[in-house]
């Protein structure tokens, strides 16, 4: 079964956690950004499927808009109703590949994006009282949200017997205006296509990298495939290195994260050719679960893609 989320062209601040039979409404110019300013429209899906062989799905996956409202009760005011006009904070995407087994790995990822969403929101209040051209504050406020979730989850695996060994990827995008940060624990990868160019701005946290930076051997080797499905740093894991890298966001991009269940069958050239032909995020999304699926489907399969909703 696929579990699918859309969000039309002007963003819904609730998570969707259901498929919704809709189309992009694009506006047709976008007016100047102040930096910190959410774009007016996006062309967001992302869905999640267990794959051809294993009869759980681990993985969890979330996209909303972090907004804040003015709510009226009392004024004198003539015209209260401009209070009520809602004012985006940030867009949200979130992906979590849950690891060990069964209910432990699916508790893993649902605790983490739970989590760290609500660590995530406090913390932009950090960020718009802070200094636009001054943003290490709120980049180490990132970290220290992914481990707190860390020392949940850690604590949690510790307290329940059933829940042993316990732990999760996390890939967090966060964009604000012509910013985004990127939150990463694990290996579930992160792509921007820019210009026509697609560039992994995620690094895999895995044994094999570990091993290939260290110049114990090098990507061909056999020995590359052994160590690649290792964690070196997860979420409840025996060891959490969350890294966390600003991009500047571009009207021109298409970005995309996924879980291992897609790379692991889909090449990056592939990637490529079915981002340069998009029709919508939804239809990407679609096509690349399909990819996978007819390549094996060999784990679970979570896809989200986002761009600026295209003008007429």
């Amino acid at each position: 079964m696929i579990v699918a989320a859309y969000i039309p062209a002007t963003i819904n601040p609730t998570a969707i956690t259901s498929p919704v039979d809709s189309t992009v409404q694009p506006v047709t110019t976008y007016p100047e950004s102040d930096g910190r300013s959410l774009p007016p429209a996006l062309d967001v899906y992302g869905l999640t499927h267990p794959g051809k062989v294993r009869q759980n799905n681990e993985d969890h996956f979330l996209v909303c808009a972090l907004q804040r409202k003015v709510e009226v009760y009392h004024t004198s005011l003539p015209d209260p109703s401009i209070f009520g006009r809602t004012e985006g904070l940030a867009f949200l995407a979130l992906l979590a590949d849950g690891v060990g087994g069964a209910r432990a790995g699916e508790e893993a990822s649902r605790i983490a994006l739970e989590h760290v969403t609500r660590y995530v929101s406090h913390s932009l209040n950090c960020y718009y009282t802070s200094d636009p051209g001054d943003d290490e504050t709120f980049v180490h406020e990132l970290e220290e949200a992914a481990m707190k979730v860390h020392q949940e989850i850690s604590q949690e695996s510790h307290d329940n017997p059933d829940l042993r060994g316990m732990a999760t990827t996390l890939t967090l995008w966060l964009g604000v205006g012509s910013s985004a940060y990127l939150l990463q624990v694990g290996d579930s990868r992160c792509y921007i296509l820019h210009e026509g160019e697609l560039i992994q701005i995620s690094r895999d946290q895995t044994m094999a990298e570990e091993l290939v930076e260290a110049g114990v051997f090098d990507r061909t080797d056999p020995a590359f495939g052994r160590w690649n499905n290792i964690l070196s740093s997860a979420i409840g894991g025996p060891q959490a290195a969350p890294k966390v890298t600003r991009v500047a966001q571009s009207l021109g991009s298409i970005g995309l994260m996924c879980s291992d269940g897609l790379t692991r069958h889909v090449s990056d050239e592939r990637i490529k050719e079915r981002l340069l032909n998009m029709k919508s995020a939804r239809e990407c999304c679609e096509s690349l679960l399909q990819d996978a699926l007819d390549a094996g489907g060999e784990d679970n399969i979570t896809i989200i893609t986002g761009r600026p909703a295209p003008q007429p």
